[in-house]
């Protein structure tokens, strides 16, 4: 698959040349603040490759659902300044997605500059996947590099237009998230373990499907946990379920692959300083909902995770952001860091996690694409990919 894709190598950059670099700088933030950075770090190889070689880089990325029209919370204003500080050089933000100062500041870019234009999703074409927006974005620049792997699921102007109209290729960042999950899917050392979590099965059943057919084992949790248990006919009180999915899950577990848990950490509403119980996964009562696995539960998951030679994290155990329900995530989190296995964590909240108890150094790959990764576990292909593929080259 990876081989398929042009590389920066592919593509003719010369001194002067500007780069269209679709990156993915949707980060986290409260208050105007970033709170972590690891979607803009992961871009720094790719563009320091490309101003090594005297191009300058008009970098674009969204940022969180603005709908399509300006919101100054959702500025990358903070981005830029950040972004900043990483190359020790200024990044200069374009006001606008496109338009005539955006072309001013493009042409005026010095080879080595770098310039980041607002917010994509300010504008209604890139969702809409519009031509003239991808017209105008392919204006600015002679080259187009996507190095946004979190967004190639995603059929926007900013990812499917400027191919066809500029020589292209895949960055670092690209190229690498690719190769790992090609691993995944293609040729993973044995025992391989998946660990799925996260609120909604709905937004799982595709690439479990998948992943049963590759795994030797795959460990469920979070609150999509209930809908399976649900399926095997056992109580489970206000915890969140889509019934319209019991039947999946059922056949799901006909196989001996998933595992779901035998104990889990209850509450009446989801608050920090709410009463906590630990009741056997087959016995929440009503009027309580289950928040987190159980410690017996994160420990035989943790055992697998330990024994394994390759393992896949995507999706919390629990509601990791309060403490009273995070323990079965951290458990996780720290089994994967320990383990011999290659180890890969799919983005998301699952990614916030490994980074918030400190294990961000001992995992192999994080991957910046929640979704994406999921998606391609499950399709082997993204619409990006293939703009890539069948787009100009040099």
């Amino acid at each position: 698959m990876t081989g398929e894709i042009p590389s920066l190598e592919d593509l003719p950059i010369v001194e002067g040349t500007r780069v269209l670099l679709r990156a993915d700088f949707n980060v986290p933030m409260t208050d105007g603040r970033i709170t972590d950075d690891g979607r803009i770090r992961a871009a720094l190889p790719t563009i320091a490759w490309l101003r090594g070689r005297g191009a300058a880089v008009i970098a674009c990325s969204h940022l969180g659902r603005p709908k399509g029209a300006p919101d100054p919370a959702l500025s990358l204003a903070p981005v830029a300044a950040r972004l900043g500080e990483l190359l020790g050089a200024p990044v200069a933000l374009c006001p606008e997605v496109m338009g005539p100062r955006a072309s001013e500041m493009a042409a005026a870019l010095a080879p080595g500059g770098v310039l980041l234009l607002e917010n994509l999703r300010f504008d209604p074409g890139e969702t809409s996947n519009n031509p003239g927006l991808a017209d105008a974005l392919a204006s600015l620049a002679q080259v187009y590099v996507d190095d946004a792997f979190g967004a190639v699921h995603r059929e926007h102007a900013s990812v499917m237009g400027p191919p066809a109209r500029l020589p292209c290729a895949g960055g670092r960042l690209l190229v690498r998230e690719l190769e790992v999950l090609d691993r995944l899917q293609r040729d993973p050392e044995r025992p391989f373990a998946v660990v799925l979590g996260g609120a909604k099965v709905s937004d799982k059943l595709g690439v479990i499907d998948a992943l049963v057919e590759q795994c030797d084992t795959l460990l469920v949790g979070g609150a999509m946990c209930f809908t399976f248990l649900l399926a095997q006919g056992h109580g489970v009180g206000d915890s969140l379920v889509e019934p319209d999915h019991v039947d999946a899950c059922r056949e799901l577990l006909e196989g001996g692959v998933v595992r779901i848990p035998t104990d889990v950490v209850i509450a009446q509403e989801i608050a920090a300083s709410a009463p906590t119980k630990i009741v056997p996964a087959t016995a929440v009562p009503d009027g309580w909902k289950g928040l987190d696995v159980g410690p017996e539960t994160a420990g035989t998951y943790a055992d697998a995770v330990r024994d394994a030679r390759t393992v896949f994290w995507n999706g919390p155990m629990g509601v990791f952001e309060i403490e009273a329900f995070a323990a079965g995530t951290r458990t996780i989190a720290e089994a994967v860091a320990e383990t011999k296995a290659f180890t890969v964590v799919g983005g998301g909240d699952s990614a916030a996690a490994v980074r918030k108890f400190g294990f961000e150094a001992d995992i192999d790959h994080i991957s910046t694409g929640g979704g994406a990764s999921l998606e391609f576990l499950e399709q082997g292909d993204l619409p990006g990919l293939r703009a890539l593929r069948e787009g100009r080259r040099a």
